[in-house]
């Protein structure tokens, strides 16, 4: 008789298939370009990019050559060549603006989010007695609320009556695309902006961008982006979608430092239409004759027209070299081909160990998502903000957003799979002693 061996195929651990799938990464090198803060001595694990990003190696090279410079030029430094700090944002907007979906010309850099959401909406927010509203949503990040608020006001309007909001329907956390479309539609005749975020920044919720901007012209209002998270986090296509106007800092997914310079965006139709209102600066004004010191606005070309004031020259040196990175990973194409893997790969694990403890708040369709994860934990009588700042005791770098849910991001550029697999990790272990163990 003959007896037949059957070997029993080993099903790997999640922290195998991790080590697999880093070892095929071809984004796996970036890692080291990167600078890691520590807890106790160890490199921690930074899922936080949807905060801010990490600093690289290059961009602390940057920042010292260009102290060097100033060292050594003083004020020559503004027009001594090579790197002459007068034009020294052109190299910044032409790798900014792929990452954006824009032609260099429609992309600038200068001043900061809010700021810069402020000086276009100058240009793009031009009520009438008839059309005077702007749509946004309802839980935007605060700035965009104040921002809208100010500007109605400023105009001799009632935030009350010219401020629509959409919401998520009753019992979700994520707004519904319709809902979108019917507010554009509802308040049409009256409607004289649009202004939306690209990504959510509470739930990670990523929005059909390009159908906004169609669906705000045809009922002839303009239409503008927040996108803070999005910018470097998905792709864009700001030119082809038509968008009058964007902005968007550089702090989080493009590692330009904290409070750095932030970017905006025309679009190249509007650079030569004279009904547009801005405020106007001395650095908006048409390069060539800048420095003849006349008063007579000749607007410099393109976005750049909308400068008031020269950039800052150490916060440009820290996003060069980052955005150099992204454009040396493939682009946004590379970047997001990873990011998606990265989200999947985390999906799984959740789906897998945290089933009755953890709830994603954020969408599941990868294009309605970005990397960030909106996580609330749901095990009964565990406390989330407890959770939350036992993973930062433990060097597991998240943050928090009030009331209830940690914010989690496996940026693509340094994140590893096995960083995946150890924050999962991290996340039952305190679980369990918090009194929620795993299903048997």
């Amino acid at each position: 008789m003959v007896v037949e061996s059957r070997q029993t195929k080993e099903v790997p651990t999640d922290r195998q298939r991790a080590l697999l799938l880093d070892a095929a990464d071809p984004l796996a090198r970036f890692r080291e370009h990167f600078e890691f803060p520590q807890t106790n001595g160890i490199d921690e694990n930074y899922l936080v990019g949807n905060s801010l990003g990490l600093l690289s190696h290059a961009a602390r090279e940057a920042v010292n050559s260009e102290l060097d410079r100033w060292g050594r030029l003083g004020v020559r430094g503004h027009f001594a060549e090579p790197d002459a700090w007068w034009q020294s944002h052109q190299s910044v907007s032409a790798l900014m603006a792929p990452i954006v979906g824009a032609t260099a010309s429609e992309v600038t850099t200068m001043n900061s989010l809010t700021i810069n959401l402020h000086l276009l909406l100058v240009s793009f927010y031009e009520p009438t007695a008839t059309r005077h509203k702007i749509l946004i949503d309802d839980h935007a990040f605060p700035s965009d609320h104040f921002a809208v608020e100010s500007q109605i006001r400023q105009r001799g309007f009632d935030p009350a009556t010219s401020m629509i909001t959409v919401a998520p329907r009753s019992g979700s956390s994520l707004i519904d695309h319709d809902d979108i479309m019917s507010a554009i539609d509802r308040h049409g005749d009256e409607l004289a902006l649009v202004m939306w975020p690209g990504v959510q920044y509470y739930t990670g919720q990523v929005f059909d961008l390009g159908a906004i901007a169609e669906a705000g012209h045809a009922v002839g209002a303009r239409v503008g982006f927040d996108l803070a998270h999005a910018a470097g986090n998905i792709e864009l296509s700001l030119h082809d979608w038509n968008v009058d106007f964007a902005a968007w800092c550089t702090y989080k997914y493009l590692n330009g430092g904290p409070g750095s310079i932030a970017g905006a965006f025309v679009h190249e139709r509007h650079f030569d239409d004279p009904s547009l209102q801005r405020f106007l600066g001395w650095w908006g004004t048409e390069p060539s004759t800048r420095f003849e010191m006349s008063t007579n606005f000749e607007s410099a070309p393109g976005a750049d027209g909308w400068q008031v004031s020269c950039g800052s020259i150490l916060s440009q040196a820290t996003l060069l070299p980052q955005l150099r990175i992204i454009a040396q990973a493939g682009g946004m194409a590379g970047l997001r081909r990873k990011s998606e893997a990265l989200v999947g790969f985390l999906d799984q694990l959740l789906d897998d160990r945290f089933e009755g403890r953890v709830r994603q708040i954020n969408p599941r369709p990868m294009s309605e998502r970005g990397c960030q994860f909106a996580l609330q934990v749901t095990a009964s009588g565990v406390d989330g903000r407890a959770v939350f700042e036992a993973l930062e005791a433990s060097g597991v770098a998240v943050d928090w957003r009030h009331p209830d849910v940690i914010r989690v991001a496996p940026v693509p550029l340094y994140t590893r799979f096995v960083d995946v697999v150890d924050f999962a990790d991290k996340l039952d272990e305190l679980l369990a002693a918090a009194g929620a163990p795993p299903a048997a």
